[in-house]
């Protein structure tokens, strides 16, 4: 029997409270946190507009952009993976309903859509702007109506508790679990306290979004998992350090012209081919080679 991503996203958040999902921009990135024990991963909007396209998170990606991602990293791991995808990528349900169809299909395991009107923004932004409860409503049944596996995880995002405030905040999820979210995503989060009324009000997994230098504080896990939070996703925090370390790198050959003095920053070959399981993929090569080389006996 083949398991489903969606059945090994709900199976992982069963097995660790609250569920770890670490933000991952590429398939590499992918390989180096299942080795390092995470159970689910994400793939940030974020990330795939700055990391695959160079470009700002404003609505600029496509639904294409972040499927080719997609697909790269489904395709060199099984964690289930959990993905961002915006608005929903176009404005009608027939859209939203081509990009459920398409994350299942290229192997995601989740998605969240979130409240924001089409021009969206980052939510750790001022001047976000949503649309109404209706609207995102129908935006939930739409994705619900469109799975194509009944495992598949639809998360409510809203954004409303930097527009509207927190009852205003509350009253969406109610509404937005009502028309199906499975699981829902408060954005921007300033207090513990608010985790627990949101959990209290929706009865269903609250995700807890802990990015770094935005207006949400660093909680550790055992803050959040008091707080009745159910998932905790660290969404660009490797990319983060990546480009730092890669920067300060280019600086350095720049500088420099060597890289000598910035040796200890680097990851080794060593370390680089573990995680690819080289030696494994050269073996492969060495015996198929080795079979083809040799001539048959009758000759």
């Amino acid at each position: 029997m083949i398991i489903s991503a969606g059945f090994r996203f709900r199976a992982a958040l069963a097995a660790e409270k609250p569920l770890q999902v670490a933000g991952c921009v590429n398939a590499y990135a992918a390989r180096m946190a299942e080795r390092t024990g995470f159970k689910a991963i994400y793939l940030s909007g974020a990330g795939v507009a700055a990391g695959s396209l160079g470009l700002p998170d404003l609505a600029i990606s496509t639904l294409d952009d972040v499927l080719t991602d997609v697909r790269r990293i489904t395709d060199i791991t099984d964690l289930p993976l959990l993905v961002d995808a915006d608005t929903g990528f176009g404005g009608s349900a027939f859209n939203i309903a081509r990009t459920v169809k398409s994350l299942i299909k290229s192997g995601a395991a989740a998605m969240h859509i979130e409240d924001q009107v089409q021009a969206k923004r980052c939510g750790h932004r001022p001047g976000k702007a949503i649309v109404s409860r209706e609207e995102m409503v129908d935006r939930i049944k739409a994705a619900v109506d469109a799975r194509t596996n009944a495992d598949f995880v639809v998360m409510a995002r809203t954004d409303a508790l930097a527009v509207e405030g927190l009852q205003a905040a509350i009253d969406r999820m109610s509404r937005y679990v009502e028309a199906g979210a499975d699981m829902v995503f408060p954005e921007a989060v300033t207090e513990l306290g608010m985790y627990r009324q949101f959990a209290a009000a929706v009865q269903v997994p609250i995700l807890a979004n802990i990015t770094e230098f935005g207006v949400t504080p660093l909680f550790t896990v055992e803050e959040l998992a008091e707080s009745n939070v159910s998932l905790v996703l660290y969404p660009l925090s490797a990319f983060r350090a990546m480009n730092a370390a890669a920067l300060n790198v280019y600086r350095a050959i720049r500088n420099e012209g060597s890289q000598k003095n910035v040796m200890d920053t680097m990851q080794s070959r060593s370390e680089l081919y573990e995680f690819l399981d080289y030696h494994v993929y050269e073996e492969k090569l060495n015996s198929l080679f080795f079979q083809s080389s040799k001539k048959p006996e009758n000759e």
